[in-house]
C-alpha cells in the first residue's frame, strides 16, 4: 500500500512537470515574441547603391546593380566564387562528379539549407532537387509551366549557349543532379557561379503559379543565400534582414542591410563621411586621394577590370560601313582619355579582355591616334564633309561623362557632331538593347573565362542584350563555340586568338580603357573586400 502511494505521487508530480512544461513550450511558441535574429549582431548595415535595379530574378539580370540587389545577396549557386580569387569552390553543391567524357556533371547537393521565410512565403521544406530542376529547367524548358506563364528572356544562359548545349537535367535522388551536355563545354562549371545560375525556390515558383502571380519572382525575391528580401521602394531603397537560418552562418555579420539608391557620386561620398552610409560603390576618381587622407574612411580596389567601350550600332546606318567605324576609332585619343577622363587609374585598351586575364603577345589592334588618316577613312565612306551621330552614356560611371565629352570634342575636328545622350540607368539598358542608340558608351566586367568578355559582347545570340553594337559575325561565333568545346587552355586560346583576329578586324566597337574597381568604406566596416565579379558582396561584412 505505501508503496502504491508512492508511486501515485511520483506519477502526480510528474505530471504536473510535464504540464508546467508544455505550457512554458506554448507560451514561448505562441505567446512570447520570439527573436528572430537573436544570433545575429543588432546591426544595420547601410549601402549607398548608384541606381535601382531593374529586376530582381536573377536569369534575368543583366548589370552589376542587379546582381548585387538580387543574386549575390539573397541567392547562393551550386558553386561559388571564392571572394579572394577567382576560383570556385562549393556552393549549394558539397562536390561534384565530372565524367571522363566530359558530357555529364553530377552535382551532390547540401543538405539542411533552408529558403527564407518572409512575409510573402513560407517554406515548408529545405532546399533539395526539385529547386535545382525548377532554376533551370526554367530557363531550358520552352514548354515549362511557369515560362509559359511568364514569359520572360534569359539572355546569360542563352548566350552562353546552354539552352542547346544542356540535354538533360535529371534528379537522381533527391539531392543528387546530373547535367547531360551535347559536347563538352570547357567554361560549363565557372558559369554556374555566375548570378544567372542562382538557384529559386520550386515551392515558392508553385505557390506564384497557383496565385496567377508569377511574375512576383522579379520583384519579391525568395533564395537560400545570407540575406532575405524585406521591402523595396523604387529610386530610394531596398530592405534586407541578415539570414539567421544562414547554412555558413559566420557570413552573415549584420541583421539587417539597406540600400540606399543614390545616383550621384558625390551624394554618395558626401552620405558616407555623414555616416548615412557605410559603403558606397564606384566614387569619382577625383575623389580618389581625398577619401585615401580621411582617417575615418577606407579606400578599396581591384585592379584594371572594367572595360569601357564605345558601341557602334551596326543596324543603324552609317555604322555598318567599317570605313566609318575605323575612323571614329582613329580619331579618339584614348590616351588622353585615360589620363584625365579616368585619372590615369587603368591601362589604354587595345582588345576587349584586361591584361590580367589575357597574354601580352596575343592578338592586339594597333590602330593609333590618327586624325588626318581618320579623316581620309571618312571621306572614302562618302563623308567628306562629317556626319552627325547620337553618343549614348552609361550613368553609372561619372568618369564616362568627361569621356564622352572628350570624345565629342575629338569628332567635332573631323567634322562629326555627337549628341551627348544621358538617360537614367534602366531606360538607358531598355532602349540601348532595343538599338535605339548610334553610339553607345558603356563598361562591362567579366570573369576570368574569356567566353565572359567575348561570347557574352559579341555573338550573334546577344543583339538586343550586351551586344550594343548588333553585330553578327558566323565566323567569329565559330571560333567562341569551340573554343568553348575545348578543354585544353593552350588550344581554347588558339580559338580565342581567331576570335580576336575577326574583332580587331571588323572593329563592332572601340576599347577605350580598362580600369581599376573603386569602392570605399567607413572605417568600422569590417571583413570588407572588393569583388572580381561584377557585383559588391556583403558576405561575412560587419560593423565594429
Amino acid at each position: 500500500m505505501e508503496k502504491n502511494n508512492w508511486m501515485r505521487t511520483l506519477h502526480s508530480t510528474v505530471s504536473i512537470f510535464a504540464l508546467m512544461a508544455l505550457l512554458l513550450t506554448l507560451l514561448f511558441v505562441f505567446i512570447l515574441p520570439r527573436p528572430a535574429y537573436a544570433a545575429l549582431p543588432n546591426k544595420t548595415l547601410l549601402y549607398c547603391s548608384e541606381a535601382s535595379p531593374r529586376s530582381f530574378d536573377p536569369s534575368q539580370a543583366g548589370a552589376s546593380v542587379e546582381y548585387t540587389a538580387g543574386a549575390f545577396t539573397v541567392h547562393n549557386r551550386l558553386v561559388e566564387f571564392d571572394r579572394d580569387v577567382m576560383k570556385i569552390g562549393p556552393g549549394l553543391a558539397t562536390h561534384w562528379e565530372i565524367s571522363p567524357d566530359g558530357l555529364r556533371y553530377t552535382f551532390y547537393l547540401r543538405r539542411a539549407v533552408k529558403f527564407h521565410t518572409t512575409s510573402f512565403f513560407k517554406p515548408t521544406r529545405d532546399f533539395n532537387a526539385d529547386d535545382v530542376l525548377f532554376t533551370f529547367g526554367r530557363m531550358h524548358d520552352p514548354q515549362h509551366p511557369f515560362r509559359k506563364a511568364y514569359p520572360v528572356p534569359f539572355p546569360y544562359f542563352t548566350n552562353l549557349g546552354l539552352d542547346k548545349e544542356i540535354v538533360e537535367i535529371k534528379k537522381l535522388d533527391d539531392y543528387t543532379v546530373r547535367f547531360t551536355l551535347k559536347s563538352v563545354n570547357a567554361p560549363f562549371l565557372m558559369n554556374l557561379g555566375l548570378g544567372f545560375a542562382s538557384i529559386l525556390s520550386a515551392e515558392y515558383g508553385e505557390k506564384l503559379l497557383k496565385m496567377g502571380k508569377a511574375a512576383d519572382i522579379n520583384q519579391r525575391p525568395v533564395g537560400t543565400g545570407p540575406f532575405i528580401f524585406n521591402d523595396y521602394t523604387k529610386d530610394v531603397s531596398i530592405r534586407f534582414d541578415g539570414n539567421p537560418n544562414y547554412w555558413k552562418p559566420e557570413d552573415v555579420q549584420v541583421s539587417k542591410l539597406v540600400f540606399l539608391i543614390t545616383p550621384d557620386p558625390a551624394l554618395r561620398l558626401q552620405k558616407l563621411k555623414k555616416k548615412e552610409c557605410h559603403v558606397i560603390n564606384h566614387p569619382n576618381l577625383d575623389d580618389l586621394d581625398a577619401i585615401k587622407s580621411e582617417p575615418n574612411l577606407k579606400l578599396f580596389s581591384r585592379p584594371a577590370l572594367i572595360l569601357h567601350y564605345l558601341a557602334y550600332n551596326m543596324s543603324h546606318k552609317p555604322f555598318d560601313d567599317i570605313r566609318v567605324r575605323q575612323a571614329l576609332d582613329m580619331a579618339i585619343n584614348k590616351e588622353s582619355i585615360n589620363q584625365i577622363a579616368f585619372r590615369g587609374t587603368g591601362k589604354v585598351a587595345e582588345i576587349p579582355i584586361p591584361s590580367v586575364f589575357w597574354r601580352q603577345d596575343g592578338p592586339h589592334a594597333n590602330r593609333s591616334y590618327n586624325l588626318q588618316e581618320a579623316k581620309k577613312l571618312l571621306a572614302q565612306a562618302g563623308y567628306p564633309n562629317g556626319l552627325k551621330l547620337s553618343l549614348w552614356v552609361n550613368p553609372l560611371h561619372k568618369s564616362t561623362e568627361v569621356a564622352a565629352e572628350m570624345i565629342q570634342a575629338d569628332w567635332r575636328k573631323m567634322g562629326v557632331e555627337a549628341s551627348i545622350r544621358l538617360y537614367e540607368w534602366g531606360e538607358y539598358l531598355r532602349r540601348a538593347r532595343a538599338g535605339e542608340h548610334d553610339v553607345a558608351l558603356t563598361s562591362w566586367t567579366g570573369s576570368p573565362d574569356l567566353d565572359d568578355w567575348l561570347g557574352v559582347l559579341l555573338t550573334c545570340g546577344e543583339r538586343n542584350n550586351n551586344n550594343y553594337a548588333q553585330w553578327c559575325n558566323p565566323s567569329f561565333d565559330g571560333y567562341i563555340q569551340k573554343a568553348r568545346e575545348t578543354i585544353n587552355p593552350t588550344e581554347r586560346e588558339i580559338f580565342y586568338k581567331e576570335a580576336l583576329q575577326i574583332f580587331i578586324r571588323e572593329q563592332p566597337f572601340t576599347p577605350l580603357t580598362h580600369v581599376a574597381v573603386y569602392q570605399a568604406t567607413r572605417k568600422e566596416v569590417t571583413n570588407f573586400k572588393v569583388n572580381y565579379l561584377t557585383a559588391v558582396l556583403f558576405t561575412g561584412v560587419g560593423l565594429e
